[in-house]
This record gives structure tokens, sequence and C-alpha cells, in this order.
């Protein structure tokens, strides 16, 4: 029983990293004043900071980022794709 539940459990860690794969994010990098979108889960230290997602597509981050309000408007990234 043990053995089956360790087998479980396994099963469920690995299935869901691979649902992470195709993931967008949106974070605020306080380095370049700027909101990026991109393809990790970010971690909100340092320059970053804030992060908002997921999203499932570039066009729903991209969505998202014009609707945040710490966005600039006039944000450069918004004319062209810079997942990273």
């Amino acid at each position: 029983m043990k053995s089956l539940m360790l087998a479980g459990a396994m099963t469920l860690a690995i299935g869901t990293s691979c649902f992470a794969d195709g993931l967008y994010w949106v974070v605020g990098n306080r380095a370049t004043s700027q909101c990026e979108i991109v393809t990790s889960n970010p971690v909100v230290t340092g320059d970053i900071w804030f992060e908002d997602g997921p999203y499932k597509s570039v066009e729903d981050a991209k969505l998202a980022r014009s609707t945040i309000s710490a966005c600039p408007k006039g944000d450069p990234a918004a004319d062209q794709s810079q997942v990273e």
C-alpha cells in the first residue's frame, strides 16, 4: 500500500511540472522599469517586484499586461514579443 501511495505521489509531482510548460507570466522589473512576459514561474525578489499569471497564451499575457496599472502605458515591449 505504501509503495502504491509513493508511486501516486511521484506521478502527481511529475505531472504537475509538465503542465507548467507553455504558460506565461507578467512580471514587473524595477531595473528596466517595464513589465515583461516570461515563460518561467518568477520569484518575486530583487528587481522583480510583482508577478501576475499564469496565462495560457502570449496574447492573454499581453492583454493582462495592458490592464495592470503598475505597468507603464508607453511600454515599448508591448509592440514586440519579449518572451524570455
